[in-house]
């Protein structure tokens, strides 16, 4: 008897496919779903990722190969409303967004695990580098980091809800790492097995976030004041979407040393600068939070705190906020450049899973002093 019906996220890529074939080795009824979720222009080139038509056929020829079904759903509406507008909108406010965060939240485990129940299947696979298991103790379906720290994707999956942790499959987290990825690949002679990864924002062109930006919202980028930490104007800048906090590109000269974004204010059109010293902060609050390992957060706990893709994990002290679905962080150490919009993910666990089991996350709302 077979283990269930998995619809398996099919990119295009080596991770999802070696995923579809694992759970088809393991005795799974496995259906390859890919999402068209952006049209190639062929003005504009090719895109990267998931988002190419070139990806959608490398999906279907792994499926073939699998010996599995495979279907191709036209997800560009959604995908356009639901990540790229997120996107445009929160450089339009100054912030800097993750859309892979979104997109796991919004398309991922939200409307594409609705259709595999649609479908049939008990469960939803992909090809992330993360682990989810049950913990008898708490009663509760636990997110933890990959086997492997190197491709760890714990940090873009913090917002699976109790529910999509209980119906999705994450095979490849519990691997030594991508190169036995693709060594499995090549066992199975899967087509993909050399196909390199893909490391740019799978909708944005060659050409650029800016110019993508520029093509969405034009009147994002509006001249406005660079001023220093003590509000002296030093310049002029040529809209705040150009800028993170952090950034030193497109500054001002300065005589007393390089200068960085350390603020951006969207209601008044300013950019604010200072030295690299004025770039840490000592805590930050996090929004629209998400609890995974606990129920709620009741009381402080120490913690390790993520607050960038391909950041290191800080001890911090994570506190309530003024409500349920904020949460303030107090590091032990000051932290460089906290950004509005980005997810801060907390990490606990105990003994060998120290560090290792994602308590919940939350979008960076502002830094604290």
């Amino acid at each position: 008897m077979g283990k269930g019906r998995v619809v398996a996220a099919m990119s295009g890529g080596v991770d999802s496919a070696v995923t579809a074939a694992l759970l088809k080795r393991e005795g799974y009824e496995v259906i390859g779903i890919t999402l068209q979720i952006w049209q190639e222009h062929a003005e504009q080139g090719k895109y990267g990722g998931c988002c190419s038509l070139g990806a959608v056929e490398d999906a279907r020829r792994a499926a073939a190969r699998i010996g599995i079904p495979h279907y191709v759903l036209n997800f560009r509406d959604y995908f356009a409303e639901k990540v790229i507008d997120h996107f445009v909108a929160e450089y339009r406010r100054g912030r800097t967004p993750n859309p892979c965060v979104e997109c796991n939240r919004s398309v991922k485990f939200d409307e594409l695990l609705r259709q595999a129940e649609n479908l049939g299947a008990d469960y939803l696979a992909t090809g992330h580098y993360a682990r989810i298991r049950f913990n008898e103790a708490t009663g509760r379906h636990e997110l933890l980091r990959a086997r492997d720290p190197d491709k760890d994707q714990s940090y873009a999956l913090y917002t699976l809800t109790q529910y999509q942790l209980s119906r999705t499959l994450m095979p490849l987290g519990h691997l030594s790492g991508k190169q036995e990825t693709r060594r499995i690949a090549a066992d199975l002679g899967l087509p993909l097995a050399g196909k390199p990864d893909s490391q740019e924002i799978c909708f944005v062109p060659k050409e650029g976030y800016i110019a993508f930006l520029r093509e969405k919202s034009p009147d994002a980028f509006r001249p406005g004041k660079v001023v220093d930490t003590g509000g002296r104007v030093i310049g002029e800048h040529p809209g705040v979407a150009f800028y993170t906090i952090g950034q030193r590109k497109r500054l001002p000269p300065s005589a007393h040393g390089p200068l960085f974004v350390v603020a951006i204010d969207a209601d008044t059109n300013t950019v604010v600068v200072g030295r690299n010293e004025e770039l840490y902060a000592g805590g930050l609050v996090a929004d629209n939070c998400n609890w995974s390992a606990i129920a709620r957060l009741e009381v402080p706990v120490a913690v390790s705190a993520k607050i960038r893709y391909n950041g290191v994990a800080a001890p911090a002290l994570l506190a309530p906020g003024e409500n349920p679905e904020q949460a303030v962080v107090h590091f032990e150490t000051p932290q460089r450049a906290v950004t509005p919009g980005q997810a801060a993910v907390f990490y606990g666990g105990e003994g060998e899973d120290a560090g290792q089991v994602v308590i919940g996350g939350g979008t960076i709302l502002r830094a604290l002093a």
